[in-house]
C-alpha cells in the first residue's frame, strides 16, 4: 500500500515538521512540539501487572471500551469541540472519499458490506479501515525495512495528535473526525502500535497467553475500534460487553486464521507465530516448520489449531446479530470468507508450508448473499448453522 502510506519519519529527521491541524473552523497549519518535549503514552496492557493473564487485560480495555458506548457519552473535550466546528466540508468529504478509495482497492468484499450502511457509519468505518491498513503496512509493506521503535513512536504521537484535532493529512483528518463523533477509545488504536511493535522485536510466542495478546493487538483491537460506528441493534437484549467481547472473538479468530495460513511465508522471514509449547507437546520444533515437510503429526497438530481458531469464530458468531442491521453484512461476509481460508487449509492436506490457502472468486461470490442472508436476522437469531463445509 505504498500510495497510501506516509512516511512517519519527518525529513532529515526533522522533529519541527510541519502538520495540519483543525481551528477556526478550517485547515491550518502548525508546527510540531519538539519531541524531547513529548512523552508517549505506553498502552495499558502492556504496563499492566504480569501477574495478571492477557485476556484478563484485554478485558480491561473492553471493559472500558464498552462503558462508553452504554452510556452513549463521550467526554466533549476541545478537540471535539474544534472537529464540530469545522466548515470545509468539501475537503473533510474528500478525505472521506479517499478512504473510500482505499478500502473499495484493498478490501472489496468488506467494501461491499460498508454501501449497505448509512452514510454517515459507512464513511467512519472507511477512515477506521485506512488507518488500521497504514498502521499495519508499517510492519509489513514494502518501506518496512525502514521502520524503528522510534518510528513508531512518532506513529502514535501523530495518533494522539489526530485524537486531540490535529491530524496530519486528509486520511488521518477522516478519523479525527470519525472519533470526534463516535464513543470510540483511543486505548486500542494505542494497542495495535504496540502490535506492531512486537512485530519489530519478537518473533517467538512461548504460550498462547503471549500470542492471544499478540492477536489482540493487532486484529482484536479492529473490533473495540468499530462496534460504536457500527452501533448496537436497539432490540438487543445483550449486554454491551458481550457485543465487544464478540467483537474482539473476531480479531483473534482472524489473525489466528492468517498465522496458521501464512505458517511457510512466516517462516521464510524468521518468524513462528504458533506457541512454542504447543509445538513442543506435539513432538515438533522450530526446525520441523523450517523443513515444511507435512507429516501425520504435523496434520494432528493443525487440526487441533484449526480447532481452536474455529471456537473463536463461533463466539463471534453469537454477537453479529447484536449489531445495528445495517452494519451486519460486512461482517458477516468478513467473517464467513475467512472461515473458509480454514477450510482451504484442510483441502491443500495441511500444507502450508508451500501451498497458500485462499478463496477463489466463485466462493467469494456465494459467500455474499448467504453473508446478507445472515445479516437479516435479528438477535434472536444470532445463533445460527454452520456454513457449508461442501
Amino acid at each position: 500500500m505504498s500510495s497510501v502510506l506516509l512516511w512517519v519519519v519527518s525529513p532529515k529527521g526533522n522533529a519541527a515538521a510541519p502538520l495540519l491541524a483543525f481551528g477556526g473552523g478550517k485547515l491550518r497549519w502548525r508546527r510540531r512540539v519538539p519531541e524531547a518535549a513529548r512523552t508517549v503514552t505506553i498502552s495499558s496492557a502492556v504496563a499492566s501487572p504480569a501477574l495478571r493473564t492477557s485476556e484478563e487485560k484485554v478485558y480491561e480495555v473492553v471493559m472500558k471500551q464498552a462503558a462508553l458506548v452504554r452510556e452513549k457519552r463521550k467526554e466533549r473535550n476541545k478537540a471535539a469541540e474544534m472537529m464540530d466546528g469545522f466548515s470545509n466540508l468539501d475537503l473533510l468529504n474528500e478525505a472521506y472519499d479517499r478512504c473510500g478509495e482505499v478500502c473499495a482497492e484493498y478490501a472489496k468484499t468488506f467494501y461491499l458490506g460498508t454501501l449497505l450502511m448509512t452514510p454517515e457509519r459507512r464513511r467512519a468505518v472507511w477512515a477506521i479501515y485506512v488507518w488500521c491498513r497504514r498502521t499495519d503496512e508499517l510492519v509489513d509493506g514494502p518501506n518496512a525495512t525502514h521502520i524503528t521503535p522510534k518510528a513508531l513512536e512518532r506513529w502514535e504521537q501523530r495518533l494522539i495528535d489526530l485524537f486531540e484535532g490535529c491530524p496530519y493529512d486528509m486520511y488521518d483528518a477522516a478519523l479525527a473526525h470519525t472519533v470526534s463523533k463516535y464513543p470510540v477509545d483511543i486505548q486500542p488504536f494505542k494497542d495495535m502500535v504496540e502490535g506492531m511493535r512486537l512485530d519489530l522485536k519478537k518473533s517467538r510466542y512461548k504460550n498462547f497467553d503471549e500470542l492471544y495478546l499478540y492477536c489482540y493487538y493487532v486484529a482484536g483491537t479492529v473490533g473495540l475500534m468499530s462496534v460504536p460506528v457500527m452501533g448496537i441493534a436497539p432490540e438487543s437484549k445483550s449486554t454491551t460487553e458481550s457485543v465487544y467481547n464478540a467483537a474482539l472473538a473476531l480479531g483473534i479468530a482472524n489473525q489466528l486464521t492468517n498465522i496458521l495460513r501464512d505458517v511457510g511465508e512466516d517462516a521464510r522471514r524468521g518468524r513462528i507465530y504458533i506457541p512454542q509449547d504447543e509445538l513442543a507437546q506435539a513432538g515438533l520444533s522450530d526446525e520441523d516448520i523450517f523443513r515444511g515437510q507435512v507429516t501425520d503429526k504435523w496434520r494432528s497438530f493443525m487440526k487441533e489449531q484449526i480447532k481452536r481458531a474455529r471456537m473463536f469464530f463461533n463466539q463471534a458468531e453469537e454477537g453479529i446479530g447484536e449489531l445495528n442491521a445495517a452494519s451486519r453484512w460486512p461482517v458477516w461476509a468478513s467473517l464467513l470468507l475467512y472461515k473458509q481460508i480454514l477450510d482451504a487449509i484442510e483441502a491443500n492436506d495441511y500444507n502450508n508450508f508451500t501451498k497458500r490457502a485462499y478463496v477463489g472468486k466463485a466462493k467469494k461470490l456465494v459467500s455474499l448473499p448467504l453473508a446478507y442472508g445472515r445479516a437479516l436476522m435479528g438477535p434472536t437469531n444470532s445463533k445460527i448453522v454452520e456454513l457449508s463445509q461442501s
